[in-house]
C-alpha cells in the first residue's frame, strides 16, 4: 500500500475519533446539564413544574445527540469497510463495529389501547 494511502487512512481514523469524542462530550454536558436543573428545582422556592418545558427540549437535544452518535458510528464502520479493502496488511486501520450499534431500535408502541 502506498504511503499516501496509509497516511490518509491514519488521519481519518484521528478525526473520526476526535469526531466520536465531541459527540460523547456534548452528550456528558447535557447530562451534567440536566442534573443541575432537576436540583435546581428541588428547591422549596421553585414551583415543582419550574423548568418542565427546558427540560423537555434538553430530552429533545439529548435524543439528537444520540442519534448524530449513532450516524458518525455509521460513517465510522463505512470508513472501516473501505479500510477493510484499501489498506489490506495493515494492522491497526480498520475498526470492527458491532451491528446492534448502529441499528435503529424499533419506535416504542403506545401502551394505550
Amino acid at each position: 500500500m502506498s504511503e499516501r494511502i496509509l497516511a490518509d487512512a491514519r488521519n481519518l481514523k484521528k478525526l473520526m475519533r476526535e469526531a466520536e469524542a465531541l459527540a460523547d462530550e456534548s452528550m456528558i454536558a447535557f447530562s451534567r446539564l440536566k442534573q443541575a436543573m432537576l436540583a435546581a428545582r428541588q428547591n422549596p422556592a421553585i414551583e415543582v413544574d419550574a423548568g418542565q418545558r427546558a427540560l423537555m427540549r434538553l430530552n429533545q437535544a439529548e435524543q439528537q445527540a444520540m442519534a448524530m452518535s449513532t450516524n458518525l458510528l455509521r460513517v465510522h464502520e463505512e470508513l472501516s469497510r473501505v479500510a477493510r479493502v484499501k489498506a489490506v496488511g495493515e494492522e491497526d486501520i480498520p475498526t470492527i463495529i458491532e451491528p446492534s450499534a448502529i441499528v435503529e431500535p424499533a419506535p416504542m408502541q403506545s401502551e394505550a389501547a
